[in-house]
């Protein structure tokens, strides 16, 4: 069992956004959010917090649950897709 749990990663993280509108509304963000940083950690990025003998899944998901790492609302470009 993943300690900490989805639910508890949610309220976290929208605990530390601004306004009414949460960050994170479903697992299936934070499943993407965890594994973006755990292949960020695989191609040498510099561990938050102990690393030593964790898997980069495990280290993702504590940096996530303390704060290190943030989950940023996906903007849109209004010109992306557009050409000219």
């Amino acid at each position: 069992m993943l300690h900490p749990s989805y639910t508890d990663l949610m309220e976290t993280i929208n605990s530390e956004t601004e306004g009414d509108t949460p960050v994170v509304n479903s697992r299936y963000s934070i499943v993407l959010a965890t594994a973006k940083r755990a292949r960020q950690l695989i191609a040498g990025e510099e561990a938050y917090v102990n690393a030593k003998g964790k898997k980069p899944l495990s280290i993702a998901v504590e940096e996530i649950s303390k704060g290190f790492v943030t989950i940023e609302p996906e903007t849109t470009d209004e010109n992306e897709g557009q050409t000219e």
